[in-house]
């Protein structure tokens, strides 16, 4: 009996271990094996690779449109004596390929006129980079346009004559211009657009033509450098304590505002980074002076500014003579009246190597023989007197001013000023040339409900604002990669900066404001080229 139970025990229990262990119908299930999810730094590492290089094709996609069209300018309409409508189609003339003239240019729809542009430069210079281009930092060729190809990518055909305007007749309305050639001819408008520029202007100080070099123009700057880099290979071979090398090497720049300040913290950054390395025994003797006649330098800037400046000069060993003030200029002596703090006055001579005149403006030939044939206009010596609501010049409706020839009391002669009017008298044109188109559609109509219609139009396009100037504020190198920003939107921000940042701005700021997108390239290509290579030190550069 015991014996039988022990068996069903032992045959039970081997039949559950059996049914334990034997598979089970129907398909199994594995369990989920849990995914491990990637680091954060591997996450990272992908959003950032794969922003890069959609952002690197998008930004060499649009580099390669703005080639192209560029490259390629759209077919122009051709010039001819009527509009569409039938209406006599106007001419402008524009005197200059300065800042205001190509800001008019750009902003000007040329199909509406007969447009014709006539300047002895074939080029737009990008002026604000200028100071950078006698000592290397820019190449010239990155800060100039041609005029062709800016007037080849107007809608309407502009005809170009690389000439100078000798005269102008407001009563016959023709501008008499001589082409490089010598030829001589007469030139017909309904409109012109005076925008000239100016001359240096050398306040009737003796000898400052004859010595002094000028930086408005790109002859100017290859002048300049060529006169540099001569008198340190002269200086090389001088001794060391020889008053004749230090004349040499002393390098004066007359004019506190910022193309004068531009340029001595430009030419000292030349001095300190490239010419030491490769003339170490003239570098160091090489003197870089700053004269104002004024207490202070870049008065268009606030005081803490100005001494921000002022002491970034101190450290560069850029020496600032203010309150001197320039009475006579020969080949090797300025002689200038020093102010002192106590109010008395002495004479003293400075020495110079090369000097650089960077001060205000004179007004051109042309711009005073026409101003004394207008009336109201009381200072035919300076300049234009403009209608500042409208930009006409005063004494004539069919002319106006843009720019530097031009007198303003609320104005400043500055790219900037010349920049916002060439845009708003672009605008203008373009409601005169309508108006025009619709009062000899008015003519033609003989229904009095379309006349009426026509006539609100006029009167709508009659309407137009006054041109209000929107100062955007200054900006200025001082050397050291360091520069000043004061800036503003409209009246009631301002915003004052220095430092290195600044110069980022300055550098960004500068690039925007190039005119075409292959300027903007090659600056920036400029600047890579010498932060890598330094600057070139060859006089014929």
């Amino acid at each position: 009996m015991f014996a039988r139970n022990v068996s069903k025990r032992f045959v039970s229990t081997s039949f559950k271990r059996l049914q334990s262990t034997a598979p089970k119908a129907g398909p199994q299930i594995p369990k989920p094996v849990p995914v491990q999810k990637p680091s954060f730094i591997r996450r990272a590492g992908k959003a950032i690779w794969r922003t890069t290089w959609i952002s690197t094709l998008l930004a060499t996609g649009y580099i390669a449109y703005q080639i192209y069209d560029e490259a390629n300018p759209a077919p122009q309409k051709p010039q001819s004596p009527t509009l569409p409508n039938g209406a006599p189609r106007k001419t402008v003339v524009i005197l200059g390929s300065g800042w205001g003239a190509v800001s008019l240019l750009k902003n000007l729809d040329t199909t509406l006129y007969n447009v014709v542009v006539v300047s002895p430069r074939n080029y737009f210079l990008f002026t604000p980079l200028l100071p950078s281009a006698p000592t290397g930092t820019i190449e010239l060729r990155s800060i100039i346009d041609p005029i062709r190809s800016i007037c080849r990518r107007c809608p309407g055909e502009v005809i170009y004559h690389e000439a100078e305007a000798s005269d102008v007749d407001p009563k016959a309305k023709t501008v008499t211009i001589k082409g490089t050639d010598g030829v001589v001819q007469n030139v017909q408008y309904d409109y012109l657009v005076m925008a000239v520029g100016a001359k240096p202007n050398t306040f009737g100080i003796p000898g400052v033509y004859e010595n002094a070099s000028f930086l408005k123009e790109v002859p100017d700057s290859q002048e300049i450098r060529r006169k540099i880099l001569h008198n340190i290979e002269l200086a090389a071979a001088l001794p060391a304590d020889d008053a004749e090398r230090k004349r040499l090497l002393s390098f004066v720049v007359v004019g506190g505002g910022p193309t004068g300040v531009e340029f001595a913290g430009e030419l000292q950054d030349f001095v300190d980074q490239d010419l030491r390395k490769w003339y170490p025994g003239v570098a160091k003797d090489i003197t870089v002076t700053l004269v104002e006649a004024l207490p202070n330098i870049l008065n268009m800037f606030n005081k803490k500014l100005i001494k921000y400046a002022e002491d970034t000069f101190t450290e560069e060993r850029i020496a600032l003579r203010v309150q001197t003030m320039v009475k006579k200029v020969d080949s090797k002596i300025i002689t200038a009246q020093i102010k002192k703090d106590d109010g008395t006055s002495a004479i003293e001579e400075i020495p110079y190597g090369v000097l650089v005149w960077a001060t205000g403006n004179g007004a051109r030939d042309v711009t005073v023989n026409l101003a004394k044939k207008l009336e109201g206009q009381t200072f035919a010596n300076r300049g234009f007197l403009i209608d500042e609501d409208y930009l006409k010049v005063i004494g004539d409706d069919s002319i106006f001013g843009l720019g530097d020839c031009t007198l303003s009391k609320k104005f400043a002669p500055t790219a900037q000023v010349a920049h916002q009017e060439g845009i708003y008298l672009g605008k203008l044109l373009g409601n005169l040339a309508k108006i025009e188109a619709l009062r000899y559609e008015l003519n033609q109509t003989t229904e009095s409900g379309e006349k009426g219609k026509i006539i609100s139009k006029i009167e709508k396009l009659a309407n137009f604002e006054p041109f209000q100037y929107n100062h955007m504020g200054a900006l200025a190198y001082i050397g050291a990669e360091r520069a000043i920003a004061d800036l503003s939107w409209g009246n009631w921000t301002k915003l004052s900066l220095g430092g290195s940042f600044t110069f980022l701005f300055w550098k960004v700021s500068y690039v925007a404001m190039c005119l075409s997108f292959r300027n903007r390239c090659l600056v920036c290509l400029d600047w890579i080229k010498c932060g890598i290579f330094g600057r070139d030190s060859s006089k014929e550069a």
